[in-house]
């Protein structure tokens, strides 16, 4: 393991400047509506239902089957809501938070509407005195919407089955997003059973809209911010690919040119998913930070990690290209200290850069480099170019996983105690970093991060 370190001086003990974020406010908002929402769907059955028919035969097990399916499909609510690219969430939690409720919501959301289809089906089968495969016959073939129902809990089953992490590593990131794209198919499937058929929705009109109406702002969000806006944004600004460059270690250095691109208010650190429209990848969206903006050109760095990401060096000067963004709040707002240290492993350092280039003059910024060898170094001589504008101070950390003690990284920094830490790089990189800090006894507000991950 070796450390090289570059640049400026490095003062200790600076006085921290404690900054208001918007983004907590954001997230209390974000989580009270959940709870008052959550509240609403575990109280529509215990207003609808009496101590009688609860103590009737099957009435417990159809009390819990109604619970779990209205809490269910209120996670999947939720979740749908996570993946809207709504900005009042993309603030308050960052794209690596929404999409972490995202994908836990989806396994509740999954566990509990499984559970609601077995013990509704218990409760049928008590209250018939017949058994549970038969009663599953009698649910299909004679109540209404209940065939589309169940099509729509095998769509959920093989979801949660290809989600499984054995099975997910042998998917491409391509055939996962158009599998996972299912789960909102089988939640149309679903619906009209819940107001056909749901104890708290039958002859409760009010239920019935306010339940409608909910599922309806959903969608007005997924149109509006993922298709609508996109669309928009994609046709006024023109974006063309003008430049495609290999570099060293299979990095490919593609430029991006077109009009109005102050108008996005890209931040350093945020990210597009990107969308280029040539034939057979033009339904394809990925995300790949920026690196920098000058004038009307972006410009990106792709490190091939995937099939889309290690054949971009194919594209073709001209290419159109579609855009959603910017994303993310890995960016200098989310500072309370006046200096930061800035952390990237391997891909992670295109964040970090446009990051680093938008703190102030004399913040004094340190920054790591982590790689397995300085030949994976990229951007290194404008990393330092920038840190020394700004008095700070560039470490190169090289060395193979298991000659890397993590806790290096702190050690080079003594005051790290008192500066904003930005992480950047893999889901595992990120993680084991932050986690070292937290150890250290670095606060958890101290510490930001961005995974990288395709």
């Amino acid at each position: 393991m070796k450390t090289t370190a570059r640049g400026g001086g490095l003062e200790t003990d600076p006085s921290p400047t404690r900054r208001a974020s918007s983004g907590e406010t954001g997230l209390l908002f974000a989580l009270a509506l959940a709870g008052i929402g959550l509240g609403v769907a575990l109280g529509l059955p215990l207003v609808d239902g009496t101590i009688h028919e609860i103590h009737a035969p099957g009435g417990w097990t159809l009390f819990l089957g109604s619970v779990t399916g209205l809490v269910g499909t209120y996670f999947a609510m939720v979740m749908v809501l996570m993946a809207s690219r709504l900005p009042l969430l993309e603030r308050a939690l960052g794209r690596g938070g929404v999409m972490g409720w995202h994908k836990n919501l989806s396994v509740l959301a999954i566990s509990f509407i499984l559970a609601h289809a077995v013990l509704t089906t218990v409760a049928y089968a008590q209250i018939s005195k017949t058994g549970f495969s038969h009663e599953i016959g009698v649910l299909i073939n004679t109540y209404p919407d209940m065939l589309t129902a169940f099509i729509a809990l095998g769509l959920m089953l093989l979801i949660g089955l290809v989600s499984l992490p054995w099975l997910r590593r042998r998917l491409s990131r391509e055939n996962w997003w158009l599998l996972h794209l299912l789960i909102y198919v089988s939640l149309v499937l679903s619906f009209a059973h819940e107001l056909v058929l749901g104890p708290s929705f039958v002859n409760h009109p009010v239920a019935q809209w306010v339940w409608g109406l909910a599922w309806v702002l959903v969608g007005v969000a997924i149109l509006v911010y993922r298709v609508c806006i996109p669309l928009l944004r994609s046709l006024r600004h023109g974006l063309r690919v003008v430049a495609v460059e290999p570099q060293s270690n299979g990095i490919t250095k593609v430029l991006l040119e077109g009009q109005y691109l102050d108008d996005l208010r890209l931040q350093g650190g945020q990210f597009f998913e990107w969308r280029f429209l040539t034939r057979g990848r033009w339904w394809q969206a990925h995300p790949f930070s920026v690196v920098d903006l000058q004038g009307d050109v972006i410009r990106l760095m792709v490190k091939p990690v995937g099939d889309f990401s290690s054949n971009i060096a194919q594209l073709k000067v001209g290419t159109r290209v579609w855009f959603e963004g910017p994303y993310g709040n890995f960016t200098v707002a989310r500072r309370a200290r006046d200096r930061a240290l800035l952390i990237a492993g391997g891909i992670g350092v295109t964040a970090i850069r446009g990051l680093l280039e938008d703190l102030p003059a004399g913040s004094r910024p340190a920054l790591i480099l982590r790689v397995t060898s300085k030949t994976d170094l990229m951007l290194v001589d404008e990393l330092e170019r920038l840190a020394n504008e700004r008095n700070g101070r560039v470490y190169i950390l090289s060395g193979d996983r298991t000659s890397v003690d993590l806790r290096t990284i702190a050690g080079n920094i003594k005051d790290y105690r008192s500066r904003d830490i930005f992480i950047s790089g893999s889901p595992g990189f990120v993680e084991a970093v932050r986690d070292v800090f937290l150890q250290l006894g670095v606060h958890r507000r101290q510490l930001h991060v961005e995974p990288y991950s395709i």
